[in-house]
């Protein structure tokens, strides 16, 4: 979980009452207006760990802004936020709530169980809403196999993620066997390992086992055991740091020493502490963004982040970072901040930020290549472009 302290969320605003005089119109006051992005975000509970960068990055980029003499010929960013305690009745409630408070666009929920339950109100208010971390794939499309108009995301799909690791496995590691451990309890998980198996399979590999844990366990020292006894070139984890850790941390002091790979689940310094640096050896990883990337850009947002936070940003942070900027980049281009000139300018958008310069393809989905992260002794060795299209 990140630790840091939560920055403050709502924007400082100048009170325009004070500046504006009589003569001037009512049109004018009102075009003086901030313009307000909603957030829904688990800033407490077990999700937090997610929601928190996204708000964390949101309000960044909306201070960038501001200091840059805002939108629309001036106007402001007011963040409008609410803890969505990881509840999903809470989360609902929020979207509902939301849509009747002048908000232009919505960021989150963060994690799929808060992102399906509000899903429904986040529909009915026809705002701009942006997942910036989501990778269900059916996150935007309705159960008709139809693009929802108003939902978008930027983070890899699951199935992008595990077929663009089963390529890399067999293309560049040379891996004909693969060993998958997989929390049973949960969606991002199952949501990886499904297509990796399934294009390990394709390309002419054989999955030698498949072994599950449940979200919470600490000791996987008999899972571990009876892999070792198996013949295996790579073991695929997809899951989240929190376990994953402790899974590379035993499998490393167990002797086995295949190359691991995983999702953007393990995408956080925090895996480097629970598993050890030493353990992070081998260790393959679909990311979007690492603190030596080389895009531009990337190491200004870098210094200004760990000024701000007094750590380095990691995927979820950076994500998080371009999500409010795209959707910033979308209302200058709308000229208006009507929710559905924003919405139609999101979805013709081309954008470049840190993580990358995408489009957005028929289904709302980012239409991108991935940095494949080597770690070695707890360090980004090598970064690789895959593709899991």
């Amino acid at each position: 979980m990140k630790l840091r302290k939560m920055g403050l969320t709502l924007l400082s605003m100048l009170t325009l009452g004070a500046i504006l005089t009589p003569a001037m119109s009512t049109a004018n006051a009102q075009e003086q207006e901030p313009i307000r992005i909603g957030a829904n975000l688990e800033l407490s509970g077990y999700g937090s760990a997610y929601g928190v960068p996204i708000i964390d990055n949101l309000t960044l980029a909306a201070e960038e802004i501001n200091e840059a003499g805002g939108l629309l010929d001036g106007r402001t960013i007011e963040i409008i936020d609410y803890d969505n305690t990881s509840n999903k009745t809470e989360a609902t409630s929020i979207a509902t709530r939301l849509a009747g408070e002048d908000v232009v666009a919505v960021l989150g929920p963060a994690t799929s169980d808060m992102i399906y339950a509000s899903r429904p109100s986040a529909i009915q208010s026809q705002l701009p809403t942006m997942y910036p971390v989501g990778t269900s794939d059916d996150l935007t499309i309705d159960e008709n196999g139809e693009v929802i108009s108003n939902i978008f995301r930027l983070a890899f799909t699951y199935s992008f993620q595990g077929k663009a690791a089963a390529r890399y496995a067999m293309d560049e590691l040379s891996a004909t066997n693969a060993a998958v451990i997989t929390d049973q309890s949960n969606d991002y998980s199952v949501g990886l390992a499904d297509p990796f198996k399934a294009e390990f399979e394709a390309l002419g590999g054989t999955i030698t086992e498949e072994l599950f844990y449940n979200a919470g366990e600490q000791d996987f020292m008999g899972l571990l055991t009876s892999l070792a006894a198996l013949d295996f070139d790579v073991l695929y984890i997809p899951g989240f740091f929190s376990e994953g850790g402790i899974i590379v941390r035993q499998a490393r002091e167990m002797g086995l020493m295949q190359p691991i790979l995983s999702g953007h689940g393990f995408a956080s310094d925090t895996l480097l502490e629970i598993a050890g640096p030493q353990n992070v050896t081998e260790l393959y990883i679909t990311s979007h963004f690492h603190t030596g990337s080389e895009n531009p850009g990337a190491q200004e947002y870098v210094a200004k982040f760990e000024e701000r936070y007094g750590e380095s940003p990691d995927t979820f942070d950076a994500l998080s970072y371009d999500a409010a900027h795209l959707i910033f980049q979308a209302i200058e281009e709308a000229g208006t901040d009507d929710p559905e000139a924003i919405r139609e300018s999101m979805e013709n958008i081309q954008f470049e930020g840190i993580t990358g310069a995408f489009q957005y393809d028929e289904y709302h989905n980012a239409v991108e290549t991935a940095p494949m992260l080597h770690y070695i002794d707890g360090e980004v060795a090598e970064v690789f472009e895959v593709n899991g299209n």
